[in-house]
């Protein structure tokens, strides 16, 4: 599994679950007093499937988690 930080500010939504979540990064979280920091990550799986889940939905994960593992979590 590898984790990939996205470097934009904006938000997007967990592929598990659905929340948003924010991204941190840019120019604007340059000159931000309390920059925010990232709610998630952009998974790659051993089987070669990428999902981008919040921190929440991350924990929930087996050790080497497949698709089966976070479509598991979608329902």
């Amino acid at each position: 599994m590898v984790a990939h930080h996205r470097e934009t500010d904006m938000a997007s939504q967990c592929d598990a679950c659905g929340r948003e979540i924010q991204i941190a990064g840019g120019v604007a979280n340059l000159w931000d007093s309390t920059p925010r920091q990232t709610g998630g990550l952009t998974l790659e799986l051993a089987d070669g499937s990428e999902f981008f889940l919040c921190y929440d939905c991350i924990e929930q994960l087996p050790e080497n988690p497949t698709r089966d593992d976070v479509d598991a979590l979608r329902e």
